[in-house]
């Protein structure tokens, strides 16, 4: 593979996070599905947000934390994603910019708002999240910016987006300028709710367009309709590598001719799950693009994973390079 300008682009969501701390029965007095992602209208955000109580704003999307964590770690990003021209969007794009990444997407001059994601972290770490969309189902063809997908190692998709008729035109332009170009592409299922509305839609993806899948267990077993052992046994060899996070039991990676289980990484507390997918995918993209093994490229995931639930919010507030080192991890 030739030289390329950038290691990874994402391309996903672009939202802004809003966390507060809440236990179950706050929970379910605001008739909230524990640990799940679910979409809400302005209405509803504006109604959670004001009862929320006491919180904290920061960027985030699930694509967009994948590409802030690997710009930590040195690499070489890009991120498209469509935010409005107001407070949030600017917000938005000072954060990921401010990280190094270039993030060019025109702001959008009109309709809705930027996007916003309510997160409600309970005392066990779960993260419940309510996401309105505004301006990210905004986003299409027009604007994948073919020089940034022709020059990105591996141009990865965030599975949320997967929904507006727009949006799942944009991932295809992607894949075939990435192909066309001698790239690969990678995809996050993203969420149980994301494989079950679209997944018929999204094995006909891994057929046609994807080299490199995430998903954790459930996403997995989801996606296939079968126990665990069953679908890592589809898995391998429908796509050329995939990862698949099991929280506490480490991760299993596979290519077409091994498959690797790796343990989880030793955490100091466990204070907010929310990001650790995308931290994860952050770590294994890394090792990935550097031509590491996959059980290097799964035991950077699990440390970057383990450092993000350690916090509260899901950008590393570490620098993730210099805690990567200190493990022994040696990249280049």
């Amino acid at each position: 593979m030739t030289d390329c300008a950038f290691d990874v682009a994402g391309i996903g969501n672009a939202i802004v996070d809003v966390l507060a701390h809440a236990d179950d029965a706050r929970l379910q007095a605001l008739g909230l599905a524990k640990g799940v992602m679910t979409l809400v209208d302005a209405q509803r955000a504006e109604e959670l947000y004001d009862r929320m109580g006491p919180a904290i704003e920061c960027s985030g999307g699930s694509a967009a934390n994948t590409i802030a964590g690997l710009a930590t770690l040195g690499a070489r990003t890009a991120f498209i994603g469509k935010v409005r021209d107001d407070q949030l969007g600017a917000v938005f794009r000072h954060d990921l910019r401010a990280q190094g990444v270039v993030f060019d997407t025109p702001a959008a001059t009109d309709g809705p708002s930027t996007a916003r994601c309510m997160v409600f972290v309970t005392p066990d770490a779960q993260r419940t999240m309510q996401t309105y969309l505004g301006a990210c189902v905004e986003l299409g063809p027009e604007d994948i910016d073919p020089d940034v997908v022709a020059n990105a190692r591996i141009t990865y998709l965030e599975g949320y987006l997967w929904d507006p008729p727009a949006a799942k035109a944009a991932f295809r332009r992607a894949a075939d300028i990435a192909h066309a170009a001698g790239r690969q592409v990678a995809l996050s299922l993203s969420d149980p709710f994301c494989v079950e509305r679209h997944r018929g839609e999204f094995l006909e993806l891994m057929n046609d367009h994807i080299d490199i899948l995430f998903a954790n267990e459930a996403e997995i077993c989801g996606l296939y309709q079968c126990d665990f052992d069953d679908a890592v046994r589809q898995l391998r060899g429908h796509v050329g590598v995939a990862a698949v996070t099991r929280g506490a039991r480490g991760s299993v990676v596979m290519d077409e001719t091994q498959v690797v289980v790796q343990a989880a990484e030793q955490i100091g507390r466990l204070v907010d799950t929310t990001g650790a997918g995308d931290l994860y995918a952050a770590g294994f993209l890394f090792g990935h693009a550097r031509g590491l093994g996959l059980a290097s490229a799964a035991r950077l995931g699990g440390i970057c994973a383990g450092e993000i639930i350690g916090q509260v919010g899901a950008r590393p507030a570490e620098d993730l390079a210099r805690l990567v080192a200190g493990k022994g991890c040696v990249v280049v």
